[in-house]
């Protein structure tokens, strides 16, 4: 049995082939996923899992050099935008290394998800609770 904090088989094994630049979409219970994306649905029901949770979970395992946000979740969600904000300045602290953030409206946030190796859906309810993953490397 895998002795580490992430045991979902297809999101570690998504993470394991990631490569530098590589991006993984984490998101709410609603965000479309496209056709040609994979989809990996973790969601339960309502709140479970938890969009703050996950994204800790998967930055255990995940080198993650920038984030992209739609800027409606800053502006419609500001409780959980906060919590993810304290998540990537755990992490900028942990590493020591800078993260990138961008903000970009909720429609073009949908078209950049096109690119994402995958979308991990939770089972978030807040409204704009997604964020786009790129991938770093680890040397």
């Amino acid at each position: 049995m895998k002795k580490g904090t992430l045991l979902n088989s297809e999101v570690s094994h998504l993470i394991s082939r990631l490569g530098h630049t590589d991006e993984i979409t984490i998101s709410d219970a609603g965000l479309p996923v496209p056709d040609n994306v994979q989809r990996i649905d973790l969601a339960l029901c309502h709140g479970v899992p938890d969009f703050i949770r996950t994204v800790q979970t998967i930055m255990t395992e995940m080198k993650v050099e920038a984030i992209v946000l739609a800027r409606e979740f800053k502006e419609v969600s500001p409780e959980h935008h906060e919590l993810l904000m304290n998540v990537i300045d755990s992490e900028e602290k942990r590493t020591g290394e800078a993260i990138d953030i961008s903000y970009v409206s909720h429609e073009e946030f949908k078209q950049l998800t096109q690119s994402s190796k995958a979308i991990v859906r939770t089972g978030e309810f807040t409204a704009y609770a997604n964020v786009i993953f790129k991938s770093g490397v680890v040397f």
